[in-house]
């Protein structure tokens, strides 16, 4: 057994590859956020991450073989960040944690609506997304309707629903409606 890790048991050594607290929220918006460059992932993350932390969690994943880091062809100094086989492999997690935490947690409905969807399409719907992470990561052909996109437009169908209801009725949206 190697001796840089505290056992050989595979949820100690999941762990140790991402438990620590950004690792997996990485992950999370390459995946359903599409965020593939050092800036968006700064910039758009509802958790605010250091950009120090941010340098060194995309580093120790690069290492760990779950992002490749290439070049980015339209601008010098920017790299592009791609998910690979295993992390796309996490959906499935991913999910499971999101219906976990929708039941569990006091998880918004707006932060909600993918994992929803995703626990009720279950399995079939994991693989279609592992497949289009597949075509927009690593280069596989494109096959069947954009599960992203889908999980994209009902977060924000949410939105602005919960906006109508706040106090906006009316202002676009029939009362009884939105």
């Amino acid at each position: 057994m190697d001796n840089a890790h505290r056992s050989g048991c595979p949820i100690n050594l999941t762990l140790e590859m991402l438990g620590d607290r950004w690792s997996l929220i990485i992950i999370r918006d390459l995946m359903f956020g599409n965020r593939r460059h050092y800036r968006e992932l700064l910039n758009q993350s509802e958790e605010g991450i250091a950009s120090n932390i941010l340098a060194d969690r995309l580093k120790r994943l690069v290492e760990a073989g779950l992002l490749t880091r290439s070049d980015d062809p339209s601008h010098k100094q920017k790299a592009i960040y791609s998910l690979t086989e295993p992390a796309i492999q996490l959906v499935p997690l991913l999910a499971q944690m999101g219906a976990w935490g929708r039941r569990h947690t006091p998880a918004s409905e707006e932060l909600s609506i993918r994992a929803q969807l995703l626990e009720e399409g279950g399995l079939p719907m994991w693989q279609a997304f592992m497949d289009e992470l597949r075509t927009l990561h690593l280069g596989a052909p494109a096959s069947g309707p954009s599960v992203l996109a889908r999980l994209q437009a009902a977060y924000e169908e949410t939105v602005a629903r919960n906006k109508a209801r706040s106090g906006k009725v009316g202002a676009g949206f029939p009362s009884g409606l939105a």
